[in-house]
């Protein structure tokens, strides 16, 4: 049995063809702006808002796998009060790891940027990563950066300030919402 190609099924799989090598290209491309100017734009930025803010931080390159590296504004880590028993009376601090904001290349030269939050040593599980966007690079402008450091320190302040008696407002129980409307007038029948 013969199968034939029509003149439009040809010319659609000849315009996916032509996106797939765009892609490919603009690939190449991001990872040439990462390279000759992104990477260093974005130490910069972090550096300098991190002093205007006086936020006491490191900005860390991360360059094990070329084309997959990053740049994290650091809030380092330090023994977080507790400790745990090691016998005779003496106690080995826990590590507390303060958070860190993320921008990470990704496989196709996008910029991931994510949020590690604080953890400490032994104490529960980690929170998995909060991933705020992925961008090429020339979407990322410096109100981004202020923004994703905005985002950054409220998740860091949250997480410091946990308090079980403040509702998560994503986990609000739905007979509550009525409480917090308006309150609808009854109507009276006549």
């Amino acid at each position: 049995m013969a199968i034939s190609f029509t003149e439009p099924d040809y010319n659609n799989f000849n315009r996916k063809v032509m996106h797939y090598q765009e892609v490919l290209e603009n690939t190449k491309a991001y990872r040439t702006v990462w390279h000759k100017s992104l990477k260093k734009d974005i130490i910069s930025l972090l550096q300098k808002s991190a002093e205007l803010a006086k936020l006491a931080c490191t900005i860390e390159e991360r360059s094990e796998i070329r084309n997959l590296e990053a740049v994290a504004l650091s809030l380092g880590s330090v023994k977080s009060g507790l400790g745990e028993p090691v016998g005779d009376g003496l106690h080995r601090d826990l590590i507390k790891q303060n958070g860190s904001l993320v921008y990470q290349q990704l496989f196709n030269g996008k910029i991931l940027v994510l949020i590690n939050y604080p953890y400490i040593e032994k104490y529960g599980q980690p929170q998995p990563p909060k991933t705020i966007a992925i961008y090429r690079p020339e979407e990322l402008k410096e109100p981004y950066f202020i923004r994703h450091l905005e985002t950054f320190i409220t998740e860091i302040i949250n997480w410091e300030d946990y308090d079980d008696d403040r509702p998560d407002e994503n986990q609000r129980i739905g007979f509550k919402m009525n409480f917090e409307q308006e309150a609808v007038k009854p109507q009276v029948e006549v």
